[in-house]
């Protein structure tokens, strides 16, 4: 009787690696491969392709799926067209092929004839090294004749700068887009802000490459080299590339002047304690932190309108960081020293406590854990007592021992935890030492928004007692006006602030 047929599976990979080859590498790839396969017998299951994807490493979409799915075991072979086709590498065609291998999978060239004998493997080992050094060849080649073109005034590929344009491979400048350039230049360096420059443009429907200007692509405009007539590539200077569009003096102006910009101007030792918290009552801007230079040397802190600084119009004065944190310290303070809203705080942290240690979910969760591995250990223990002892059998019991040990010094952890609770004087205490050493603290967790007027400042809390929205509380609110006065030394006259207080207790 005649011996069933068994047939040959395989699966083809083509790969081109530049976008200057066409689609017909890939066809005349798939055509050798498909006739290799009808000649010899094999069916093909199906194709993974690469499109300009170089063969130099492994990152490439269709080969990573090829090699997955040649863990189902479906097919044989893998044909392709050449072996550098698979790979240019020699170390990542070895790890590939031998996991292929691994699979049941062997490489096949459809054009190369590689026997299946020791000489054959010397072969293929000259072919994938051959293939790696071309590939090494012919990027020196390409790096060779990249730096010639540059060291003739040549560009080398990719899109070129804004305010050029490429004609015959030399950078020649866009006189239209050019003069945008000038202009974004010219403005920074005589102190124009970057926001300031983006509205102006806008506004004359100015664009760059169809989009409006931000302030990331004015940043890097200013920052381009090449617009003041130099490139560096590869720590090499080349002046004979770009014809410069801006002096040297303004680049060197504008570079400086980012590069003082680059960490701001806010003292790094000074800590503004409302810093994100204000806003101006007059034109609704941030309240910002500011500084500034006496005639004596002294430096004055202050807080000012964003509005006013940048010209929208704002009359809102600045002022001083020192007298405003007082203020808004000194009004916190007293508000929470209310008794009223004293026993609050306090019989809240107090219920707080007790409601933790009722639901204590991490003890739970131990506790359980804990209950299923002593059931465990214990269905381990009945049934080597029934002589079911092996090497799996001890050393699983030893895992759910060691568990079970960690689980118990878990449990003794957070039960001491639950167990360490503050007394109701201990809190009252805290508290008051909290009211004068953390005034960040306070801050932080306390303000939600400052609203400053030059007459008034309007100071709106948080909840200092975390509710539930589902526990069916209500909010009060504590409302309270506190005058104080101070003298304004530009002014020489006495004015009074009203703080306006919102608090919800």
């Amino acid at each position: 009787m005649q011996g069933k047929k068994v047939i040959k599976t395989a699966v083809i990979y083509a790969r081109y690696s530049s976008d200057s080859q066409t689609e017909q590498s890939i066809e005349g790839q798939l055509r050798v491969c498909e006739e290799y396969a009808q000649k010899n017998d094999i069916l093909i299951l199906d194709t993974y392709i690469d499109r300009a994807m170089t063969g130099t490493n492994d990152n490439r979409p269709d080969f990573q799926r090829m090699i997955k799915d040649s863990n189902r075991k479906e097919w044989t072979y893998v044909i392709v067209y050449k072996l550098d086709r698979f790979s240019r590498n020699k170390y990542e065609m070895a790890m590939h092929k031998k996991q292929l291998k691994d699979n049941g999978t062997k490489v096949i060239s459809a054009t190369e004839f590689i026997p299946d004998t020791p000489e054959g493997i010397i072969f293929e080992s000259m072919l994938e090294g051959y293939a790696e050094y071309y590939s090494a060849e012919l990027s020196q080649k390409i790096r060779r004749g990249n730096n010639e073109s540059r060291r003739k005034g040549n560009l080398t590929g990719g899109r070129v700068s804004y305010g050029y344009k490429n004609v015959n491979k030399k950078a020649v400048i866009d006189e239209e887009r050019a003069e945008i350039v000038r202009y974004i230049f010219s403005q920074y360096a005589a102190g124009v802000f970057v926001r300031d420059i983006i509205a102006s443009l806008t506004s004359r429907g100015i664009l760059y490459y169809s989009k409006p200007f931000c302030r990331a692509t004015v940043y890097k405009l200013l920052k381009n080299e090449r617009y003041s007539g130099v490139y560096h590539y590869n720590g090499e200077a080349f002046t004979n590339i770009y014809p410069p569009i801006i002096p040297k003096e303004i680049y060197e102006k504008v570079r400086k002047k980012i590069e003082s910009n680059r960490y701001g101007k806010l003292s790094t030792e000074t800590i503004y304690l409302l810093r994100h918290k204000i806003k101006c009552g007059y034109c609704g801007q941030s309240v910002n932190a500011e500084c500034g230079t006496a005639h004596n040397g002294e430096r004055k802190y202050y807080y000012k309108c964003w509005g006013r600084k940048h010209g929208s119009g704002c009359k809102k004065t600045a002022i001083r960081k020192d007298l405003l944190e007082s203020i808004v310290i000194d009004n916190i303070v007293q508000a929470l020293r209310d008794d009223g809203v004293k026993d609050t705080i306090v019989a809240g942290i107090m219920a707080e406590q007790d409601r933790r240690a009722r639901a204590n979910t991490t003890l739970a969760i131990l506790q359980k854990e804990k209950r299923q591995t002593d059931m465990a250990i214990e269905n381990i223990m009945s049934a080597i007592e029934k002589g079911v002892v092996t090497n799996t059998t001890t050393k699983r019991l030893k895992e759910y021992e060691e568990k079970q040990a960690l689980l118990e010094r878990q449990i003794l952890i957070e039960k001491s935890n639950t167990a360490t609770k503050l007394s109701e004087s201990e809190i009252r205490e805290y508290y008051e030492q909290a009211l004068r050493l953390e005034p960040k603290m306070l801050i932080t967790y306390l303000i939600k928004e400052i609203v400053l007027y030059d007459d008034k400042i309007e100071i709106y809390y948080n909840s200092p007692i975390q509710t539930s929205p589902d526990d069916g509380r209500g909010f009060s609110f504590f409302r309270n006006e506190l005058h104080f006065s101070f003298k304004v030394r530009q002014r020489r006259e006495l004015r009074k602030f009203t703080i306006t207080v919102e608090m919800l207790v």
